[in-house]
């Protein structure tokens, strides 16, 4: 089954008692059982939710993977995936990283013993130097928010898997539609479902999706345990959303590539970051494990001050400045201050993450009015 077709029907049946052909919301918090402990898969609805089953069997299809598990937040996710691990094991992951990984990394677990190495990840060889007997995961963004940098997956996993090491992948920004990490030999992916895969910036979610059944019941059994499930209604949300997720992509690609190129050639711009340039660090890698370079765009104004940035970044008309990405509309966003403020500033800014840099989510509006924005905002 080709990917538009999965999107639209995969995981998905018409209701057994109505035959609608939309999933319904089972807006229920437990269910009937025959006799204790008999019942038809459904106990309570912190554990499972057919709504819910639905969803996780669509997206566990779009990565080709085997199980999906769906939580209240892409935060809730990583969260889980972290919970793996013990005092005293240590994750390699990279320095150009979402600030709310960061954060967690760093003010969560690194005080309850957990140890991240922060490296630049889109040159592998600085890995293995770094792996010890206590290294259990490596944590990988690619490409990276907000500089945009390349990770070679199929690389990383030999890497781990020649030291028996857990590979996961945040693949939020490509989507399942244009890059799909278990089957360059990733053990997990992890979607902040907020994003593209809802699309409509209505819903917060985030998902997980692995092949091996015991990684499953493991991380299944810290979703039930710990409580960070997603409500029906947002599952609903997502699931309607997938359905377009191909078509959107597209438009996002086709709009990002006229607005980086159009960027590149403006004054006032000094650097654009965009995996679809021939000259962007590993593009060969991008192209190889890519199916297109997507809607996400940072750029570094040109001998700006932050007070200027600000003004900037406030000036659009048909951007918005706001948090977050991967909705029909586009977006703007000052990371230094917004999505990467709990980093450090010598940290960010050693990463790319400088104060005159601005990330764009382009959406799906018509590209002549994004320019057109662009140009007067940069005016």
């Amino acid at each position: 089954m080709k990917f538009g077709t999965k999107a639209i029907h995969a995981g998905q049946e018409p209701d057994p008692a109505t035959g609608a052909i939309m999933t319904p919301i089972y807006q229920t918090s437990t269910y009937v059982q025959e006799s204790p402990g008999k019942h038809k898969g459904y106990a309570y609805a912190r554990g499972k939710n057919p709504t819910r089953t639905a969803l996780e069997r669509n997206i566990a299809a779009l990565e080709n993977g085997k199980h999906a598990i769906c939580f209240s937040s892409g935060m809730g996710a990583i969260d889980a995936v972290i919970k793996l691990l013990r005092p005293g094991d240590e994750v390699i992951t990279g320095d150009d990283l979402y600030g709310g990984s960061y954060r967690i990394f760093t003010k969560i677990f690194e005080p309850l013993g957990i140890k991240f190495h922060f490296v630049n990840l889109t040159d592998v060889s600085g890995i293995e130097p770094l792996i010890s007997s206590r290294t259990k995961l490596i944590w990988v963004e690619t490409p990276t928010n907000p500089t945009m940098q390349i990770v070679d997956i199929a690389a990383v996993s030999d890497i781990a898997k020649k030291h028996n090491i857990l590979l996961a992948v945040d693949n939020t920004f490509a989507s399942p539609y244009l890059q799909n990490p278990l089957t360059l030999g990733a053990d997990i992916v992890m979607h902040s479902a907020t994003k593209y895969l809802g699309g409509h910036s209505d819903v917060v979610m985030g998902a997980l999706v692995m092949n091996d059944d015991a990684l499953y019941e493991k991380l299944f059994f810290i979703l039930n345990s710990c409580g960070a499930n997603p409500g029906p209604m947002d599952c609903f949300l997502v699931l309607r959303g997938i359905k377009t997720l191909h078509v959107r992509m597209d438009r996002h690609s086709a709009n990002g590539r006229r607005v980086a190129e159009y960027l590149r050639n403006h004054p006032r711009v000094a650097k654009v970051y965009w995996p679809g340039f021939t000259d962007h660090p590993n593009h060969e890698i991008a192209c190889r494990q890519m199916r297109d370079f997507g809607g996400m765009i940072s750029f570094v104004l040109k001998d700006v001050s932050l007070e200027e940035t600000f003004r900037i970044a406030s000036n659009f008309k048909v951007f918005t400045l706001a948090e977050s990405l991967g909705g029909v509309e586009s977006l703007v966003n000052h990371p230094a201050t917004m999505t990467h403020a709990s980093i450090p500033k010598p940290e960010r800014e050693k990463a790319g993450v400088v104060d005159n840099l601005l990330r764009l989510s382009v959406g799906i509006e018509d590209v002549e009015d994004l320019l057109d924005d662009l140009q007067q905002a940069l005016t």
